[in-house]
């Protein structure tokens, strides 16, 4: 019971976690990565900027969850998006 407890924590154990495409909003990149935990589906993701040497990403955690794949998908988009638009590329100062 422990120990299912304990995978049900770090996102299942031995399950890949799945690939979500990227979708492209004002010049940045933002990757809806949503688990599916007790209780429903993350809001996450990592939302990231430029390419090769220049390239910055940031991953981003909400406490909201989501009854289905679907919904925790879009809604992580959609976090994501006012992120940007509040933040810019503040997100990636340190």
């Amino acid at each position: 019971m422990i120990m299912k407890f304990l995978r049900g924590l770090g996102g299942g154990g031995d399950k890949e976690p799945a690939q979500y495409d990227a979708v492209d909003y004002k010049g940045f990149s933002i990757v809806p990565t949503p688990r599916q935990v007790t209780g429903g589906w993350t809001t996450e993701g990592v939302i990231s900027m430029g390419s090769g040497e220049d390239a910055r990403s940031e991953r981003f955690i909400r406490a909201d969850m989501l009854m289905s794949e679907d919904e925790a998908v879009d809604y992580s988009v959609t976090k994501a998006k006012k992120i940007i638009d509040e933040q810019g590329e503040r997100l990636f100062k340190s």
